[in-house]
């Protein structure tokens, strides 16, 4: 009867240990999905940062066509109209 308790005993003991492995095999799986995601998050923002400062002059641009429209179509004066004004006044 003891050896058979013993012989469980190992049983219990050595699943327990193969249990452990396991969890600790899985534990560096995921510590290291954790850390390729972080890098790829990093990454992403990163590409999107440097996609931000590329576009920022385009943008820029596009802005200052648009606003220069608006001027036009409302017939608002501009510096240079008011620079042309201030010079037949001081004639």
């Amino acid at each position: 009867m003891d050896k058979k308790f013993e012989q469980l005993f190992y049983a219990v003991l050595g699943g327990a240990l193969a249990v452990k492995e396991k969890i600790e095999a899985n534990s560096e799986e995921v510590k290291a999905w954790q850390e390729k995601s972080e890098e790829n998050a990093r990454a992403f923002f990163d590409e999107m940062a440097q996609r931000g400062e590329k576009e920022k002059d385009q943008f820029k641009q596009m802005f200052k066509d648009i606003l220069k429209e608006v001027v036009e179509e409302l017939n608002l004066a501009t510096k240079e109209d008011l620079n042309k004004l201030k010079q037949e006044l001081e004639k």
